[in-house]
């Protein structure tokens, strides 16, 4: 006969009820108007304005993130793993720095550095340059702020997934097989990353969705910053776009989980 676990359970109940009942709240809220049930709060969102508007920047933003953040981290610690391990800690404390580095903090420092155009580099190539990534239709200067800040993050998602994997026997045997470095990199390493790959996007991305103060002090309006407006004029709306981003977050957040227990769980074919 097992055993009841009743801590388990305790904790269990409590951080559901934490999770949940500020959820449950909220629902209510968007849905209960002054004659009753409605989901006029819902079904208002398409025709809102700037609704899509900033939910497309907000995801084109994230795609962008996603991309650079990838192709900065995963050639790095790849190559730290098959050359010399005594970066690893260098590189691990670079990722590591923007954690004590505050958001506000972050982002005077990026305005203290845009203003530098103006001031001193007026006459320089590079004015062009700060002007450029400051272009409001697709602000890249947001794009290197939304990288910082998911490195850490991004960092220790791809890192425990290469602590699991044998990187330089799989590339010395693709190697072998005659294999160049990039074919052996792309077709044997990346395949055995794909839930370090798919959790550091997971984490990218909602950190994207959800980043409200540096875009907010740049003066850009993604998602966040269009749920707060939203919320100025009608506050049940703005509730209604908070619970869904939090459903689709966790609908991603369940597929990968699901699509990770379906690859640990695949027995390997008999020859």
């Amino acid at each position: 006969m097992s055993r009841i676990r009743w801590g388990r359970g305790a904790v269990l109940l409590i951080a559901g009820a934490y999770f949940l009942v500020p959820m449950v709240c909220s629902i209510i809220f968007s849905v209960d108007d002054n004659t009753g049930f409605s989901l006029n709060a819902y079904t208002g969102l398409l025709s809102a304005p700037g609704f899509l508007d900033s939910l497309t920047f907000t995801l084109e933003l994230a795609a962008v993130t996603v991309v650079v953040m990838l192709l900065l981290l995963v050639p790095a610690l790849i190559a730290v793993r098959l050359g010399s391990q005594r970066l690893r800690t260098v590189i691990e404390i670079v990722c590591s720095l923007p954690l004590v580095v505050p958001v506000v903090a972050l982002t005077a420092g990026i305005i203290g550095v845009l203003r530098w155009g103006p001031d001193y580099l007026h006459d320089t190539p590079f004015f062009q340059t700060i002007v450029a990534i400051q272009n409001p239709s697709f602000p890249v200067v947001l794009v290197l702020a939304y990288v910082l800040m998911s490195l850490p993050l991004a960092y220790r998602a791809l890192d425990a997934g290469l602590r699991g994997v044998d990187v330089r026997t799989l590339v010395e045997a693709a190697r072998s097989c005659g294999s160049n470095w990039p074919r052996a990199v792309i077709t044997v390493v990346l395949p055995n990353l794909r839930g370090a790959l798919l959790n550091a996007t997971f984490i990218t991305l909602a950190l994207v969705l959800g980043e409200f103060t540096t875009s907010s002090i740049l003066g850009y309006q993604p998602f966040a910053v269009w749920i707060y407006e939203a919320g100025k004029n009608d506050g049940q709306m703005s509730v209604a776009v908070s619970v869904l981003s939090l459903v689709i977050a966790w609908v991603l957040l369940l597929a990968l989980s699901a699509a990770g227990r379906e690859r640990r769980g695949r027995k390997p074919a008999r020859p």
